[in-house]
């Protein structure tokens, strides 16, 4: 079966604008996330990806007030800004000697 040069463009343009449509799609759902204060919410799951550590050791962060959090409807979330301001206070420059 051979398509010709004008209906293939056109079918082409279909598939573009429903890649377009799937794009806007996805920007949606991003936006919607939740957030606080303009502020991205993270849970457990995300948290513990992004640091990769293990369950135990973020609840040692939480219980022991290194690492705020937020209890909603019994979940527990993170603000991001306070995940980075985690991250910048943990880390240790590797002092040299002299």
């Amino acid at each position: 079966m051979n398509i010709d040069r004008i209906e293939f463009l056109a079918w082409m343009e279909r598939l573009m604008v429903r890649f377009d449509i799937l794009g806007d799609q996805i920007d949606n759902i991003r936006n919607k996330r939740n957030s606080i204060d303009g502020d991205e919410l993270l849970d457990n799951q995300d948290l513990l990806q992004m640091l990769k550590i293990s369950n135990r050791s973020l609840q040692r962060y939480r219980s022991i007030g290194k690492l705020p959090y937020y209890t909603i409807s019994g979940k527990l979330y993170y603000k991001l800004s306070d995940v980075h301001q985690f991250i910048r206070d943990s880390f240790n420059p590797q002092s040299t000697k002299l």
